[in-house]
């Protein structure tokens, strides 16, 4: 009776497929598929968004608060103005301002491992530590949850989180949520029950020795204390040299610090739609970056491909019939403040979101979208699939969206570009992001695959 009733339910599925793709003419078929090569031949051969990620990534990282960050959002600014985008603006933003300061440096005071530096890297969002450090014995423990069962053993020491991303998910993005959950909460955990600092391996697919950050948050009503990341052979090592020697102890070093909030801003532009003007499809990546390496593949590309799109339809003349809007997103990485922001103008507009699409998961090969609306919309997206797959995409599934587009409750569409994810790890949050790690033409089909949906939303409407 199960197969039987999956059976069914894939028939069903099918059915409706086929019945959406004849609701649209074979003409009409024949011409979406000459728009969507000429789109994809187009972002292959003139690269235009690998261009300007060169330009952005020359910038340098831009994390929310940051010079750079400033610099980068009036380059984006200009570059849709030069492009002739319409209505062209900056939407002001209030952010968080954390700097990482000069000083990283975690060094084994005893045993036969005295003087061995650990390659580590502060957490967001981390505090600091006095001119002389922290010295306090490791713990190590293989997971957040294994805080509770030595409880006992942590007060007065550095907690050593050693959890791997999960190799046996094909997902890595399902791999790096598992393992996020240390990042993020195990300083709380660890101050809980006395401990002083927390280091954790980095959350990474690639065997170097190069650290990752991300965030990190504290509760007020739990004593602060230092978060790092240590390398991927550094956490190898710690782990086999606490085992040598279990009195080990470290000294830890850090300069970070947390700054009265600044003001910012998202980049807004777009092109007006020729028929329904108010009905607005979205698409927009993140402008910051952490603070390593140039914010390549996170999320530079998004921002390069997102503006791509509009650039794409207008250099081939396309006449949307709806409002196109290019949204750069300040503060994805530490605090969504500008997604919170465009939210709150969402939802008091009186404009139509129709759809919002987000790529934030690197440059790299198409692989297909997720989609988070009612089943009938998603049905009617995969219909088009015979006119994605020319630019690369194989898929589109259930379950979608975004950071920055997650506050945009009244959407119907909420849409994930999903790329191939198996090297994205290797870089992201750490001095590998740069950009020299794009492809380009991975980049410029990413670029296509997003233009091409987003003129079928537009023409067709969900």
């Amino acid at each position: 009776m199960r197969t039987s009733g999956l059976l069914i339910v894939l028939f069903l599925s099918i059915f409706d497929i086929h019945l959406y793709s004849q609701a649209i003419s074979s003409e009409l078929v024949k011409g979406y598929k000459e728009t969507a090569q000429k789109i994809t031949d187009s972002a292959l051969v003139n690269r235009n968004a690998y261009s300007m990620l060169k330009k952005l990534c020359n910038i340098g990282p831009r994390l929310s608060g940051s010079e750079n960050s400033i610099t980068a959002i009036h380059w984006a600014e200009n570059k849709m103005k030069e492009l002739g985008f319409d209505n062209v603006h900056l939407q002001p933003v209030i952010v968080p301002h954390w700097v990482r300061g000069n000083v990283e440096k975690a060094v084994i005071v005893n045993g036969r491992y005295k003087d061995r530096e650990i390659n580590i890297c502060a957490l967001g969002g981390s505090i600091g530590t006095e001119i002389d450090g922290i010295t306090a014995p490791v713990i190590e423990v293989k997971s957040l949850n294994e805080i509770d069962s030595v409880k006992q053993k942590v007060k007065g020491k550095i907690v050593f989180i050693n959890e791997s991303m999960d190799e046996t998910l094909l997902s890595t993005f399902a791999a790096y949520g598992k393992a996020a959950g240390k990042r993020i909460f195990g300083a709380i955990k660890a101050a809980r029950y006395g401990a002083v600092a927390v280091i954790i391996r980095s959350i990474t697919t690639r065997f170097d020795n190069v650290p990752h950050t991300g965030v990190m948050i504290y509760n007020d009503t739990i004593p602060k204390i230092p978060g790092v990341a240590a390398g991927y052979m550094d956490s190898d090592f710690l782990s086999k040299a606490l085992k040598d020697s279990p009195d080990l102890k470290i000294n830890l070093k850090l300069k970070c610090k947390t700054l009265p909030d600044i003001p910012s801003f998202n980049v807004i532009g777009e092109i007006k739609g020729s028929e329904f003007p108010n009905e607005i499809v979205l698409v927009g990546g993140h402008i910051d970056s952490w603070d390593k390496g140039m914010g390549a593949h996170d999320d530079g590309a998004g921002c390069v491909q997102t503006i791509e799109v509009l650039d794409l339809i207008k250099h081939l003349n396309l006449k949307p019939k709806r409002t196109i809007r290019c949204v750069l997103f300040i503060n994805e990485e530490n605090g969504s403040r500008g997604s919170e922001a465009y939210g709150q103008y969402a939802d008091s507009s009186g404009e139509k979101h129709i759809a919002a699409i987000e790529s934030d998961a690197g440059g790299f090969t198409p692989r297909g979208f997720g989609v988070s609306a009612d089943s009938s919309v998603i049905l009617k997206i995969q219909s088009w699939l015979p006119i994605l797959k020319l630019c690369g995409i194989d898929y589109i599934e259930k379950g979608g969206g975004g950071a920055d587009i997650s506050d945009i409750k009244k959407a119907k569409a909420l849409i994930g570009y999903k790329p191939d994810s198996q090297r994205y790890f290797d870089y992201h949050h750490s001095d590998n992001d740069v950009f020299d790690a794009v492809n380009p033409r991975e980049l410029e089909l990413g670029s296509a695959a997003i233009t091409v949906l987003v003129y079928l939303i537009s023409e067709e409407g969900l």
